[in-house]
């Protein structure tokens, strides 16, 4: 692979809404074009840049790492793109749902299937006419609500989890590196090291407590319990819009399918709305 190719990793299938934003971002921009490659979950993307480079170094190459934010890191007041390294880029919202669940836009994709069936009379469409701006604005109010408890749950798990090794192992060496020796094979050196391993694995592991737990949990309770927090939808930014999906369709289940809505709703996002995605095509461009 020429060292002038640029490459941007994503999560999930070719298929991914993920991908789907990043050509709505590169739909404009001038230049050469970036491959965008799938490359499955999260935490695999190193490795997988590896593999995808080899037998180049992959520290030499021009690509980046665009995925979900998740749980791992919490937004900031100001609307940005965020990092993990130097070439990670998060989105400022949970995941890209959370930028499609949008009462407006739902609306327009209600009533723009309802005037197809109205013409075509061979349109499978079974959901009669849009109920409303205001009322699909309170369904996603609505299964927020309901999400509140859970998503407080889900964050207080992740800042339990965040000073941890939980997500990660008890090392079988301290040297740097795949055959790296260290300098001195003596038992008692050896033993020493490891110990010191294990120390370290200890007291991480230590900080996963009920009390940590129990802490975070109230921090967040207490913010989405916040009139402000309901009032400027903010849900829309810390709540997971995945979740968010199944909420609305388990209060709703006569109500469209998000799914089918998602995959039309993605071409029709003004990514230009959000500071996050511009600076992320910036991003792409200086790539």
């Amino acid at each position: 692979m020429s060292v002038s190719d640029k490459v941007i990793f994503c999560e999930g299938k070719q298929t991914s809404l993920d991908i789907k934003l990043l050509e709505r971002i590169l739909a404009e921009q001038p230049g050469q074009r970036p491959t965008i490659v799938s490359a499955g979950g999260k935490f695999t993307f190193s490795v997988f840049a590896q593999g995808y480079f080899f037998p180049d170094e992959a520290i030499n190459q021009r690509y980046i790492i665009f995925r979900d934010r998740d749980f791992d890191v919490q937004p900031t007041a100001n609307v940005k793109l965020l990092q993990l390294g130097q070439r990670c880029f998060l989105t400022h919202r949970a995941c890209v749902e959370n930028y499609l669940l949008d009462a407006d836009l739902i609306h327009k994709y209600w009533q723009a299937k309802f005037t197809e069936k109205s013409e075509n009379p061979l349109s499978k469409w079974g959901h009669g006419d849009s109920p409303g701006i205001e009322t699909i604005a309170a369904w996603i109010d609505s299964a927020a609500r309901t999400l509140t408890d859970y998503q407080a749950v889900r964050w207080a798990l992740a800042d339990v989890a965040k000073p941890s090794v939980a997500r990660s192992q008890l090392e079988t060496t301290w040297t740097k590196g795949s055959g790296n020796l260290p300098a001195s094979l003596d038992l008692q050196h050896c033993q020493a090291e490891a110990k010191k391993l294990i120390q370290t694995f200890k007291e991480a592991v230590d900080q996963v407590t009920q009390d940590r737990f129990e802490e975070s949990l109230v921090i967040y309770q207490t913010q989405f319990d916040q009139a402000e927090f309901w009032q400027q939808k903010q849900y829309l930014i810390w709540f997971h819009g995945k979740d968010l999906q199944k909420a609305m369709q388990r209060q709703e289940s006569q109500y469209i399918s998000l799914k089918n809505f998602f995959n039309w709703a993605i071409d029709q996002l003004d990514i230009t709305q959000y500071s996050d995605l511009m600076e992320l095509q910036t991003e792409i461009e200086n790539l």
